[in-house]
């Protein structure tokens, strides 16, 4: 029985088919529902959005959607981080592949038909960014990790993307949430109207442009000042595809970041509150969420200060006790109550809205260009 119906209902809590749909919600609705009404969708039992009342084992009740909610966000935060970090590893062996090649090939430069080719300078990476935008003709996939982008850097690559919208070239840009901040960007993406659409993350990849899902651009090294072309079909698919599952999860850029559901607690406090709980350090928090190590630590004294948390064993306490330590966008706590704060918080959260101060911008790179070509 259990097979034939993993077989009829091949599908997960994410998209349940329609009588899977109309049995759960009639449990939520109801508080339960009787076993055999269930017998048609065994696919609420498989993925346990209902299981028998202790009291009655002829009834079935539901799964909370919170918690079918969060096991859903947990599942998709765990897979993007999987991909990840294989595309780290991914980036790693192709720099080392490239240069046991240099050992062994012969003089002179490779060919163009290199599946992956080092570009070693600045000027070798322009030139091939530019060659790659001239021959783009459908479109542009790019992530830009770091935060606010500089006006300098979106005004030096605004012919180029300009050139591909005359072109009817579609551009889909990913940034992290930081960059929301910055005007340069919204005069940029006003410019370009709708050739050009944007989403936000918390944290995003190093950077990758593709071109035409057939070349992509990635860092070589930590300064940038290296840069791998590649071409091989199969690398670029899967380029592609963690950029398609990252783009899933964003946000698009105008749109509102969601609520944090505790009061006091921003969304990027909320960001930086799981990633403690993960046990990084500020600089490294700093880095992944695309903000300055001072800015980090500032987030960080209004979180222990909203927290009520003294010090810094302290507040790893009160983060897992507000249900911050996992990933943004789990169901938490509705409120956060802290004994003795409650006025203090009041005033403290109205003296915060004054603090705040714009994250300085990253370190000018070729690949950060707006198209970014």
């Amino acid at each position: 029985m259990a097979g034939q119906g993993a077989q009829e209902h091949p599908h997960g809590a994410d998209r349940l088919c329609e009588t899977g749909d109309r049995v759960y919600s009639r449990a939520v609705r109801r508080g339960r529902v009787p076993r055999r009404d269930a017998e048609p969708v065994p696919c609420l039992l498989e993925l346990a959005l209902l299981h028998p009342d202790p009291d009655d084992m002829d009834w079935l009740v539901p799964t909370s959607p919170q918690e079918v909610m969060t096991r859903l966000l947990r599942g998709m935060y765990d897979e993007v981080s999987a991909s990840q970090r294989r595309v780290g590893s991914a980036v790693a062996a192709a720099e080392w592949y490239a240069g046991l090649g240099g050992q062994v090939r012969p003089s002179g430069a490779a060919g163009e038909g290199s599946a992956i080719r080092v570009l070693d300078g600045l000027p070798r990476i322009q030139t091939a960014m530019d060659e790659a935008t001239k021959a783009c003709t459908t479109e542009v996939l790019t992530v830009q990790p770091g935060g606010i982008r500089r006006e300098a850097e979106l005004s030096e690559g605004l012919h180029r993307a300009l050139a591909l919208r005359r072109r009817g070239v579609r551009m889909r840009d990913l940034y992290t949430h930081v960059a929301r901040h910055g005007h340069g960007l919204l005069t940029y993406l006003e410019l370009m109207g709708d050739a050009v659409e944007s989403r936000t993350l918390d944290e995003v990849i190093d950077r990758l442009i593709l071109f035409d899902r057939t070349v992509a651009f990635i860092p070589a090294n930590t300064d940038r000042t290296m840069a791998l072309e590649l071409r091989h079909p199969a690398i670029v698919e899967y380029l592609v595809t963690v950029f398609e599952r990252l783009w899933r999860l964003a946000i698009p850029l105008t749109a509102p970041l969601p609520e944090t559901g505790i009061e006091g607690i921003s969304h990027r406090e909320r960001s930086i509150a799981a990633l403690l709980a993960e046990g990084h350090q500020d600089a490294v928090i700093a880095e992944r969420l695309g903000i300055s190590v001072r800015t980090c630590r500032a987030h960080i004294a209004r979180l222990s200060e909203t927290l009520g948390a003294v010090s810094r064993t302290q507040l790893g306490v009160r983060i897992a006790q507000a249900g911050l330590d996992g990933p943004p966008g789990a169901a938490g706590p509705p409120k956060l109550s802290v004994p003795g704060r409650r006025g203090e918080k009041a005033a403290f959260t109205a003296a915060r809205k004054k603090s705040r101060r714009k994250s300085s911008p990253d370190v000018e790179d070729p690949l950060a260009a707006p198209t970014e070509g």
